[in-house]
């Protein structure tokens, strides 16, 4: 715990000077604020009995009573000011960062954890933080600051009595302790459940036509009531820590007040010699200073509950942090052109250890050749394309762009000889001409339209309510097919060297892939293109078809080549054809 606040602490540095004056404010607000019960005890002994009531001093201590009040809310106001500038603007920069490393980590990351934990990590763990942990200093700050200056004051009014209040704190600082040890786990697990909570209703929320396609609504429930009651169990669990924190300290603390409170009355009519002589006034200050003494270790227990919450919060936000990025290839080098030659030597590559994906695959690829991917689901196909853009590193061998190891190239300089489209659409907030010119922002309108129109997107967006300036999301009621023309003509403005389409017409009728496969005819001329497709038909013109299983290449030809072997890529299209497939030009019928 104590290494988390330091480390939230150093992302003050750049709020030093709200940190300076919110302790400076503090420092003058609870230093006046101290003076309060001085005054009233003046003012007690203005009035020593009927008849004898110094009323001009009385008054004077009433308005100078009155102004050290205002003054001292005053600052005390200009404290919280400063520590709300120094809360919020420490956790704008922790978030950027958060964010600024969640682009830096692996992709492998990202796939390992629950994307809806990682966006309750980002907004609503940061929140927490910024409630808990920088707001709670303030207080502590304060509480600590009133605790010594009050005790400072009673040490000058009764000497004994002080030493009997410090000997009877101890007792609400074990009560305080012992119930801050039970809250911490309670909290801890309560950040992690709310953080399985978040990650479930995304995946749910995120794909409801498959949830209600099968039937999966009340497992959906049963899966989320159960997390929510655990939840709710955590989360009682630590509020009943944290209530009972404070209402504990104040008995104790009450009982401190009563004890003072006797042993000042027996001191003032001198029942109890060795106390010491006290007036009324002095007795009247001490009870004040008494009250304020035990007040802060109120307010400072129900502090530490919250600050037991912010910091599970915030271990689970340095757990972001503390991941591994992708090393640095700032020195390597950076391509100045790109023919496309492409070649993987004895790659080998697996997700698990213990589960062998990619064994010794190699193959080389000519400037300019379209090559086709094919085979079952989970034979590699895809990995092939993510250890080429080196979204993962490959365990052994090596892949070659212009005789030049992938591994020495700037991943960005990489990746920008490569224009992808997927078989998952991706449609951000913004406009439809935005969403075109993602890749290439500085597109004028003509070249955003060009775009469009090579992808057969112009007709539909034309018919939209304002055309390219239309605002569109992920769920602003486009069809899959309409967004992934989107995304195919944003590919087409950037015009890259080289080309992943992986199921890139998956989503679009018969018909306009027709015209789709024209239109990435004209793109894919002169470029190395990598076409991953399940359906046949579209692969049909490909240079050279990899058929893959089990991680290595089985086959390898044209098309008719392939279907004249009679192999696995036979059967594979014999499939297709017999569910329905239309048969392609110069096929012919593969008998078993």
């Amino acid at each position: 715990m104590r290494e988390t606040i330091l480390r939230i602490l150093r992302y003050t540095r750049h709020y030093r000077q709200y940190l300076i004056l919110t302790v400076l404010c503090t420092l003058i607000g609870v230093s006046l604020s101290l003076t309060v019960p001085i005054m009233i005890g003046d003012a007690v002994d203005f009035a020593v009995g009927a008849g004898q009531v110094d009323y001009n001093g009385l008054a004077r201590t009433v308005l100078l009573l009155g102004g050290t009040v205002l003054v001292s809310a005053v600052f005390q106001w200009l404290a919280a000011l400063c520590i709300n500038r120094l809360a919020f603007g420490t956790v704008k920069e922790l978030r950027t960062e958060v964010m600024q490393k969640l682009g830096t980590v692996p992709i492998s990351y990202i796939d390992r954890n629950a994307r809806g934990d990682i966006i309750a990590r980002v907004i609503s763990d940061i929140e927490i933080l910024s409630d808990g942990l920088l707001q709670g200093f303030a207080q502590l700050f304060s509480g600590v600051v009133t605790i010594v200056g009050t005790l400072i004051f009673m040490l000058t009014i009764n000497v004994r009595i002080t030493v009997l209040v410090v000997l009877l704190t101890p007792v609400s600082l074990f009560v305080a302790a012992k119930i801050t040890s039970l809250s911490h786990s309670a909290f801890a697990r309560q950040s992690e459940l709310r953080g399985s909570i978040g990650a479930l209703t995304e995946e749910l929320a995120g794909n409801p036509a498959l949830v209600r396609d099968f039937a999966y609504e009340d497992r959906a429930v049963e899966r989320f009531t159960a997390i929510n009651s655990e939840l709710g169990t955590a989360g009682r669990r630590a509020t009943f820590f944290a209530s009972i924190s404070n209402p504990s300290t104040r008995f104790v603390n009450g009982l401190i007040y009563a004890a003072v409170g006797l042993a000042g009355a027996l001191g003032a009519v001198g029942a109890v010699p060795w106390i010491g002589a006290m007036s009324v006034g002095s007795l009247a200050s001490f009870l004040s200073f008494a009250n304020q003494y035990t007040k802060p270790f109120n307010e400072i227990s129900g502090v530490i509950a919250e600050l037991q919450n912010a910091v599970s919060c915030a271990q689970r936000v340095f757990e972001v942090l503390d991941a591994d990025s992708e090393p640095s290839d700032a020195d390597s080098l950076v391509p100045e052109s790109c023919t496309g030659s492409i070649a993987f030597r004895d790659v080998s590559f697996s997700y698990l250890p213990e589960k062998p994906l990619i064994r010794h695959f190699s193959t080389k690829v000519a400037p300019g050749q379209r090559i086709a991917i094919v085979g079952p689901t989970g034979c590699g196909k895809s990995t092939i394309i993510n250890l080429l853009l080196r979204f993962y590193e490959v365990q052994g061998g090596c892949i070659t762009l212009d005789n030049t190891e992938t591994t020495a190239l700037q991943r960005d300089a990489l990746r920008g000889q490569f224009g992808m489209v997927l078989q998952e659409t991706w449609i951000f907030t913004g406009t439809v001409a935005e969403n075109i010119a993602y890749g290439k922002p500085d597109a004028t309108r003509a070249e955003i339209e060009a775009a469009a129109k090579a992808a057969h997107a112009h007709g539909f967006i034309r018919r939209l309510p304002q055309g390219y300036d239309t605002p569109i999301s992920d769920s602003s009621g486009l069809s899959q097919g309409q967004k992934q023309l989107l995304c195919i003509a944003r590919i087409m403005l950037t015009d890259p060297p080289m080309l992943i389409l992986d199921e890139a017409t998956s989503s679009i009728d018969l018909r306009t892939e027709h015209r789709i496969q024209r239109a990435f005819e004209k793109l894919m001329q002169g470029k190395t293109s990598f076409i991953i497709a399940h359906r046949l038909s579209t692969i049909r013109t490909a240079d050279r078809i990899l058929v893959m299983r089990d991680g290595n290449i089985i086959e390898q030809g044209t098309h008719d080549e392939l279907l004249q072997q009679d192999g696995f890529y036979a059967q594979l299209y014999q499939a297709q054809f017999a569910h329905g497939e239309p048969p392609l030009a110069g096929a012919r019928r593969v008998s078993h």
